[in-house]
């Protein structure tokens, strides 16, 4: 990699990642390039030179926290057993990302889903089309439980998937708005709970 290469490569990382704080801090529909000028120090023409678009920049952004998210939730999980280990350890690692104060713990899919649910652009469709995948990954993993004997044959994939979903924005509302610090003891418990009702009879509590 020539100099000019890795100059521009570190210049972009610096924007994506400015752009990506305020994102998290004031919302992805928030990010602006003339703010990211006077946060980076980079000329406006400088940045969009690089980004291409505000829309492109937004894009990126989503796939970096699409890259962080699977750093921090998924990837972690996948070295545990199949079913019900794999989904409670999931549900865990979100649980514990979401209730991080850093940046790192906002959630921009959660955020961006009330922020653009009833405007029509490519940006929303983007921000759905994380959230269902994440949903496929969830339902994935909630069939192998099903295969592995861990959870009712009768169980419904997207009803669980659902109402760990549902989970997860209550606990966000709860601790971030509502700054209520006992939302995770009681998110945990709504979780174990909820599970209980699905376990397979073989299962041990």
């Amino acid at each position: 990699m020539d100099t000019l290469t890795a100059k521009s490569e570190a210049t972009y990382a610096l924007i994506l990642a400015a752009a990506f704080e305020m994102a998290a801090v004031e919302g992805i529909g928030r990010i602006s390039l003339g703010e990211l000028a006077k946060r980076t120090g980079i000329s406006k023409s400088g940045i969009f030179s690089r980004v291409g678009s505000l829309e492109s920049l937004q894009v990126a952004v989503l796939d970096e926290y699409d890259r962080r998210f699977q750093a921090d939730v998924l990837l972690p999980t996948l070295g545990l057993p199949r079913g019900l280990p794999r989904l409670t350890a999931q549900m865990d690692h979100w649980m514990r990302k979401c209730c991080d104060e850093a940046v790192r713990g906002a959630c921009l899919y959660t955020a961006g889903a009330f922020e653009f649910d009833d405007l029509d652009v490519p940006l929303r469709d983007r921000i759905q089309q994380g959230i269902m995948l994440w949903r496929a990954s969830l339902r994935k993993t909630v069939l192998q439980a099903m295969e592995q004997g861990h959870l009712r044959p009768d169980t419904d994939p997207e009803q669980l998937v659902y109402e760990m979903y549902s989970m997860i924005v209550g606990l966000l509302h709860d601790m971030r708005f509502l700054r209520d610090g006992s939302a995770p003891v009681r998110t945990r418990r709504a979780f174990q709970r909820l599970i209980s009702t699905y376990k397979s009879l073989n299962e041990p509590e």
